[in-house]
């Protein structure tokens, strides 16, 4: 009898505990991003046999203006913060009709009020655009910039595939974007 009891006392406190685990709660929901400082990111994507990384620093809005204001017009700016962003790949690309050799290197644009100038230049190791040099440029484009109604808080970069060895990096910050196609070299 207290050989039952003491079974069915452990089977009971067992059955709480596996009672008590197996509880459900509602999802957490992500804090707000608060952080003040510029967070540094990395986006990875495979094209084929293309391996491309993009290394950022990613600013948040925080309520502040953005374009004109923190970001000036018709300077050249890192497209992100502290550091040049980088773009690394291993294999050339094509991007408007300029190839570019595998390599890393650093992304500028230039932001203006209604073009901008992207610029891929080969001193990818600069703080800021302290040590930019439109020498060492590898390529200049201009494209529009997008307008979108999503706010977007963190600057935040994607590497999207298209159709077969066809790219996109999109670059989105408050309510901009900016999109650069790109051919994967195989």
């Amino acid at each position: 009898m207290i050989r039952l009891s003491i079974v069915l006392i452990i089977f009971l406190l067992f059955f709480n505990v596996l009672a008590s685990a197996q509880h459900e709660h509602a999802p957490t929901p992500l804090p707000a991003d608060t952080l003040k400082k510029s967070i540094p990111k990395e986006v990875h994507a495979q094209f084929g046999q293309a391996h491309h990384m993009l290394h950022y620093y990613a600013p948040a809005v925080r309520g502040r203006a953005i374009w004109g204001g923190l970001v000036p017009y018709d300077e050249v700016w890192v497209t992100g913060a502290h550091r040049a962003t980088t773009w690394e790949f291993d294999k050339a690309m094509q991007i408007n009709g300029k190839t570019i050799p595998a390599g890393k290197y650093a992304f500028f644009t230039i932001p203006g009020k209604k073009q901008w100038t992207l610029i891929i230049n080969a001193k990818w190791d600069q703080h800021l655009a302290d040590e930019y040099s439109q020498q060492e440029d590898v390529l200049r484009i201009e494209v529009k910039p997008q307008i979108v109604k999503k706010h977007q808080e963190r600057l935040t970069y994607y590497l999207i595939p298209a159709k077969q060895n066809k790219a996109s990096l999109v670059m989105r910050w408050e309510k901009m974007a900016i999109t650069v196609p790109f051919v994967v070299m195989e």
